[in-house]
């Protein structure tokens, strides 16, 4: 197979949330490889530093920046640090989330306050702090991570699937708040995608793995790099006219 090249990213500064690892870390290696300036925040000292590191021979060195994402002071200054040293935001990726299961007669209210945190709230806020950066640069693209669990209603997964469909009522109302800046939101709902984490915590075994693809229309495993495929496209000019869209990667599963 090949894969498109995206001229209107080179050089264009891209910001992506959790990305030291999973799909994030896919979203990094796929803007860096189209030439971009990357930053991207994370809570993973060693697995973020390791990225940037073995990333630091392309055109530009992707800018590693730690954060917890759930503190909204220390997302905010990030994103100013990555201003500033990188330049206006074109793009932001936010992609940072914890699909951790939970049994909905147990969630206590902090845990509720902390899932919503990971999952939501510093995509509210991450979009109020880069919007400004895009009116500034005369235009922009937001990439907002969904899932198909809130779709699916995905068993043991209530507060994660409410924060997701948080994002997409997000998506659609910021879409035509920012649009007449040029500024064009999308969110990706991704369905069963195989991270070494998905594989190591919620589908260990080759059995457990083909009963999740049989449910696809195509035969084949989601791989993280399909979803930044798309990624591409929605921040690249060739989507210029693209916005308020939420786009399900699911193998074509109902």
């Amino acid at each position: 197979m090949s894969f498109t090249r995206y001229k209107s990213l080179e050089d264009k500064v891209v910001l992506i949330s959790g990305g030291a690892s999973g799909i994030g870390e896919s979203f990094v290696r796929a803007f860096a490889a189209n030439g971009a300036r990357v930053a991207f925040l994370d809570l993973q000292q060693d697995a973020g530093a390791a990225l940037a590191k073995e990333l630091a021979g392309s055109k530009h060195a992707p800018l590693f920046l730690h954060c917890d994402i759930t503190d909204t002071t220390a997302l905010k200054a990030a994103i100013r640090e990555a201003n500033q040293k990188l330049g206006p935001a074109s793009v932001m990726v936010n992609n940072a989330a914890n699909d951790q299961r939970q049994h909905f007669a147990d969630v206590t209210p902090d845990e509720l306050d902390q899932t919503l945190a990971v999952n939501f709230r510093h995509v509210y806020f991450a979009c109020q702090a880069v919007v400004p950066q895009m009116i500034a640069a005369g235009g922009g693209s937001i990439v907002n991570m969904s899932s198909m669990a809130w779709i699916a209603g995905a068993p043991n997964l209530a507060a994660y699937a409410s924060a997701k469909a948080a994002i997409v009522g997000l998506t659609h109302s910021l879409a035509r708040e920012v649009g007449p800046h040029r500024i064009r939101v999308n969110a990706i709902a991704p369905g069963l995608v195989l991270t070494e984490k998905q594989q190591r915590l919620w589908y260990p075994t080759e059995d457990k793995v083909a009963e999740m693809v049989q449910m696809q229309f195509l035969p084949e495993i989601i791989q993280p790099a399909d979803i930044a495929s798309l990624a591409l496209f929605l921040a690249a000019d060739d989507s210029r006219m693209i916005t308020k869209q939420t786009f399900a990667v699911n193998g074509g599963r109902a």
